[in-house]
Order: C-alpha cells, then sequence, then structure tokens
C-alpha cells in the first residue's frame, strides 16, 4: 500500500526493519533484509532525504521516523501532486475544447468491450460541468455501488444527477439498499418507470453514452454520442420518460414540527410501492422475507386507513410522506 505515497518495495522493507533496530547501520540492516549493503545504503540515503528515517554519528547509524509523522508528510505531498495534475488535466482539456479539436473527434463513436466501456463512462461523468442524466436498468458493467463515492463527490463538486430507474433496477439484488438510498440521501434526484428503452447516460447536452444491446448479461459494446443533434433527441428522449415517472424518494424526512413523519423504512417502502414494485421484488430490494413484506404492507395501509396500494400512495402524498 506504500507504493501509493511513492516508496519503493527496497524502501518499504528496509524502512519497515529500521524500525525493529533501531541504531542499526547499514551492514546490519542489510543482513537483515537480505541485500547487497551498498543497495541498502543508497535506501537509507532517500529514506532520510524523505524525512522516514533520520542518520547520526560515525559510523553511520539510522533510527525510523514516525510513520504517522513521516508518512502523513509525504501522502500530503502525493495530494499535491495529484491536484496540480488535476489542475493541468482541466487548463488542458480547455484548450483541447478551444481549438476545436474536441468538434472534429466524431460525431458517434464505437467502442467495444466490457472494460472500455466502464472507463469510457466513468470519464463522461467527469466530464460533466452541470448535471448528469441517466436511464438506470440492469444489466451493469460493474457492481453498482462501486461508483458511488464518485457520484457524491461530483454531487459535492456542483454537479446535478437526475437518475431514471427501472423497477428491475430497483429490485436488483443489493442495489436499493446499497446504492439507490445512499445516492438520493446525498442529493440525487431520483425517479421510477416500470420500464426504460435503453441505458443511458448523458452528461449536460454535450456527450452521451448508449449501449448497443441492452439485453446482453454485460454491456460489451456502446456509442459514444457527440453529435448535436443526436444529443438533443436524447435529451428530449430522458424529458418526455422523466416527465411521466414517479418521483422516488428514499431517506427519511422528519422533522421536529413533524413528528408523524415516516422512519426511513416506511418511506423506502412507500417509494418502491408508489414505483409499482410487487411484493416479491420489495423483498428483495429491501431485503426482507417475504412474510415480513406482506406484514409490513399489510401495516402501512392499516396505518395510512385504506385498503389498497394506489389508495395508499394518494394517501402518502396527502399528508406529504412522498
Amino acid at each position: 500500500m506504500l507504493e501509493a505515497v511513492g516508496l519503493s518495495a527496497r524502501e518499504i522493507t528496509v524502512y519497515q526493519a529500521l524500525m525493529t533496530r533501531p541504531g542499526a547501520d547499514a551492514a546490519r540492516l542489510a543482513a537483515d533484509c537480505a541485500l547487497p549493503q551498498a543497495e541498502v545504503g543508497g535506501v537509507l540515503a532517500r529514506l532520510v532525504r524523505d524525512g522516514l528515517a533520520v542518520q547520526s554519528g560515525r559510523p553511520a547509524r539510522y533510527e525510523a521516523a514516525a510513520p504517522d509523522v513521516a508518512l502523513a508528510e509525504l501522502i500530503g505531498r502525493q495530494e499535491e501532486r495529484l491536484s496540480a495534475a488535476r489542475s493541468e488535466m482541466h487548463r488542458l482539456a480547455q484548450l483541447f475544447r478551444d481549438s476545436g479539436a474536441a468538434g472534429d473527434a466524431g460525431a458517434v463513436e464505437v467502442i467495444t468491450g466490457g472494460a472500455a466501456v466502464s472507463v469510457r463512462v466513468n470519464r463522461l461523468y467527469e466530464s460533466a460541468r452541470a448535471q448528469v442524466r441517466s436511464f438506470d436498468r440492469p444489466p451493469y458493467v460493474q457492481r453498482p455501488a462501486e461508483s458511488l463515492a464518485r457520484q457524491q463527490r461530483r454531487q459535492r463538486e456542483g454537479i446535478v444527477y437526475r437518475t431514471l430507474y427501472s423497477r428491475d433496477a430497483l429490485a436488483w439484488p443489493g442495489r436499493f439498499q446499497e446504492d439507490i438510498l445512499a445516492n438520493c440521501a446525498t442529493g440525487e434526484h431520483a425517479r421510477v418507470r416500470a420500464s426504460l428503452p435503453t441505458k443511458l447516460v448523458l452528461a449536460d447536452d454535450a456527450l452521451a453514452v448508449v449501449p448497443i444491446s441492452v439485453d446482453e448479461p454485460a454491456v460489451e459494446a456502446a456509442f459514444v454520442i457527440r453529435a448535436p443533434s443526436l444529443l438533443a433527441a436524447l435529451s428530449a428522449l430522458f424529458e418526455h420518460e422523466w416527465s411521466r415517472a414517479v418521483p422516488l424518494v428514499a431517506g427519511p424526512r422528519r422533522a421536529p414540527d413533524q413528528l408523524d413523519q415516516p422512519d426511513e423504512k416506511t418511506r423506502a417502502l412507500l417509494s418502491l410501492l408508489a414505483g409499482g414494485l410487487t411484493d416479491e421484488a420489495v423483498a428483495r430490494a429491501l431485503g426482507w422475507s417475504a412474510r415480513t413484506t406482506q406484514r409490513r404492507i399489510a401495516a402501512l395501509l392499516k396505518e395510512l386507513g385504506v385498503s389498497t396500494r394506489f389508495q395508499a400512495g394518494a394517501a402518502a402524498r396527502d399528508r406529504g410522506w412522498l
């Protein structure tokens, strides 16, 4: 793991050995590490230079610096370099756009291979400057929750995420509990439709990725679209489907003066019922047994004083629960 802060395998080995033998010289450490003494001498010089070891006396002897101090400094330097590299990336990207090269890169590009599709989608997320709109439906190239940290970071940077989920997405094992609830809790605007015509990721009105086929076990080929006319059509398709979708409200909204508000599990259940999921799909999404699901639904209907799911949705909206 320490390679991430710029240490080589040899430097890590010698540093760890020095921790267990304070005051050792290069010869002693070379014997401990089964390395040539000349090589260990060079490694020790680098450790001293980077603040991981302290040299004293003649002949030279060494002490390991405290890792919580020395490594924290190395990590800080690495973060500064990454920040500088990110700034340079943005500068070059702007230069690329200003030069007009982006417009010559191809109106529609075909990419193949699940890994290549995943990489391109990740680049699309990072390129967004205002909003990301998505049609979310199975199957998935990567486990959906793997993108959670990136989306939350981008939302903190001011990027608006609007995601339209299919019922199958909500019922996908672990999807609702591990990913969708967390995204909504940090600001994602989410709605649900019974089905969606395709998978889609659209960054602003500048770039889109659409799979060539959505029926394969994994997305192995996709279109990368930059053509303005096609982007306008995809944007219109998204807004049309969005206007017909049911809002998916996740996470508690309890306020001090609203003590009758439902708890988080009840709100999640209401959202799934409003989305039209069956009892079986609700059970999969929430990780409940069939009996628990039926019991919770019956209790909810009783609390709302209704006898059908449709009436439950209307009553929940009247109370401000959805």
